[in-house]
């Protein structure tokens, strides 16, 4: 199995943590996240550097996945793919043993797809982005990169998530319709487009 190393230690690397661990397709190295950190663990893996070693772990033939969360913005996650892109990092594809992700679908490198999601068919997932537990996206939908798919989401057939979006709990969106970039649909809402 492929040693990974975690970008990121709070809330949303515990439930990256689960998938991983029940996925059994990577070995968690550690995770990097601030120095205050280091020495800790987290759910019994270790903080074991910084942002600044991922060049010296790129080198050692580490994979990685970025574990830190997105709601409100995905600047953190983006300011952390590209220092992965500047030193050639290899990336990891997460997912979930209890999700179904359709033969015809397509989930580019650096996303996680977490337990009991359903991805259907035609469907094309972006790099780094967040797939939630139980979260359904349905056929001929294109989700961007850096794109968060909350908690029990329903994404219809046919609508563009485009860059950056945080699509949230519960929320449900009509059928072939898309959102703005960095777009940010609240919970429990019925998106219906841009108007």
């Amino acid at each position: 199995m492929q040693k990974l190393i975690l970008l990121g230690g709070g809330g949303h690397c515990k439930s990256c943590i689960d998938v991983i661990e029940q996925e059994n397709k990577y070995v968690i190295e550690g995770i990097l996240d601030t120095k205050e950190l280091l020495g800790q663990t987290l759910l019994d893996h270790k903080y074991i550097g910084v942002d600044e070693d991922i060049k010296s772990f790129v080198q050692q033939g580490y994979v990685f996945l970025i574990t830190v969360g997105q709601i409100k913005t995905a600047s953190i996650r983006k300011k952390i793919a590209q220092l992965l892109t500047k030193h050639g990092a290899l990336l990891a594809t997460v997912v979930s043993p209890r999700a179904y992700v359709s033969r015809h679908a397509k989930v580019e490198q650096g996303s996680i797809i977490m337990h009991d999601a359903l991805i259907n068919a035609s469907v094309a997932i972006g790099k780094h982005c967040i797939i939630n537990t139980k979260a359904l996206v349905e056929h001929d939908t294109i989700i961007d990169d850096f794109c968060h798919i909350s908690t029990s989401a329903v994404i219809n057939g046919g609508v563009h998530i485009k860059e950056g979006t945080f699509f949230g709990s519960n929320a449900v969106s009509k059928e072939y319709i898309e959102t703005d970039n960095n777009d940010f649909i609240k919970a429990g809402s019925i998106f219906k487009g841009l108007s």
